[in-house]
């Protein structure tokens, strides 16, 4: 019954195929396989320098000069990549759906390529979104100020009492380390914690001479379709200063993606060859994937990234015998989704 259901589905989707498609008179289900694209998830870091209240002090009081204007830098932290399948409409196929042959349920893919027949496709999970960690909340001098440095009259006042407090800070930890200070702790858990808060305080009071640096993380996908002898193609620019840009912005250095068709095929599955004499009417393709090597490099050549995948243009497609389908037996086939290869095809009497 669940089959005899199958078949009258599967023809109302044929009838809809053929009045839609209008190029084809076969009773079929039309569907796409698929050419392999490439998803490649760029992390930048972004950092952030603004200069402190009283930078231009920094030297006379610490003999260290302080950044005076504000900066922003990137750089790249990571590359990752995944594959996944875009229909391709240069290999279009109808599989056929008649009383000639038993094929009971297909499965495709929302954009139309072929998963599997007489069995349940999979699907190809993308990876969870990039999530920054959480940013901390920087510090806040104000809440480490004496009564008389918020009361300072004029800069150069305040700086001169920041100074000496951050000294007297210094001087303090140097006495509990040699264990001269006037209160001393009763035990090293005590002794954690002022050293902690010591520490904490010149920190926020120097943020005041030194500036604050915040960092943040984002991550951009770029897709692409690598091509065979694909070489030297600028894929995206990267600026110190801008940050990730696209491939026509000079303000970025290069990135070139470089192809390596490492002429890998995939065996034909057992049984799946084409036979010798097809019926014209049973088109039902698959894609024997090429192996391939994605190398990101710098312009000077400097290799940032590889990534090695199977991908279904750098293949060839094999037509599957008719007979998998036949009166006294039928097969139940899997598809990889993003390369259009067999994975699994099991062969089975008919009831």
């Amino acid at each position: 019954m669940k089959k005899l259901l199958s078949s009258i589905f599967l023809s109302a989707l044929a009838a809809t195929s053929a009045m839609a498609g209008g190029e084809k008179q076969v009773d079929g289900f039309d569907y796409y396989l698929p050419k392999t694209a490439v998803r490649m998830q760029v992390l930048v870091e972004k950092t952030e320098m603004k200069p402190g209240q009283l930078a231009d002090y920094s030297e006379l009081y610490f003999k260290k000069p302080a950044a005076t204007t504000p900066q922003t830098t990137y750089r790249i932290v990571g590359i990752s990549f995944t594959s996944e399948g875009q229909p391709d409409a240069d290999k279009k196929f109808t599989v056929a759906v008649d009383k000639k042959h038993s094929v009971f349920t297909i499965d495709c893919a929302p954009n139309g390529v072929l998963r599997a027949i007489n069995a349940k496709g999979k699907t190809v999970a993308r990876p969870n979104a990039f999530r920054a960690a959480p940013k901390v909340a920087p510090l806040n001098p104000r809440d480490y100020m004496s009564q008389d440095i918020l009361a300072a009259a004029n800069l150069p006042k305040m700086a001169q009492l920041v100074a000496q407090e951050v000294y007297d800070i210094r001087d303090s930890r140097n006495q509990l380390s040699r264990g001269e200070a006037d209160n001393m702790p009763k035990d090293g858990e005590q002794l954690r914690l002022m050293y902690r808060q010591l520490d904490t305080q010149e920190r926020a009071l120097m943020q005041l001479f030194t500036g604050t640096v915040s960092t943040d993380t984002t991550e951009t996908v770029l897709t692409f379709v690598p091509q065979p002898d694909e070489q030297r193609r600028v894929l995206f620019r990267f600026s110190k200063r801008f940050g990730l840009t696209t491939a026509d912005d000079f303000s970025g250095e290069p990135f070139y993606l470089n192809v390596e068709n490492e002429g890998i095929i995939a065996d034909v599955p057992t049984d799946a060859s084409k036979a010798d004499k097809e019926k014209d009417d049973f088109l039902l393709g698959v894609n024997l994937p090429g192996k391939i090597r994605l190398t990101i490099a710098k312009a000077d050549g400097t290799p940032v990234a590889s990534y090695e995948t199977d991908a279904a243009q750098f293949g060839r497609v094999v037509m599957l015998n008719g007979a998998l389908f036949g009166k006294k037996f039928t097969s139940d086939i899997v598809l990889d989704p993003t390369t259009g290869a067999v994975v699994e095809l099991k062969t089975q009497p008919l009831d």
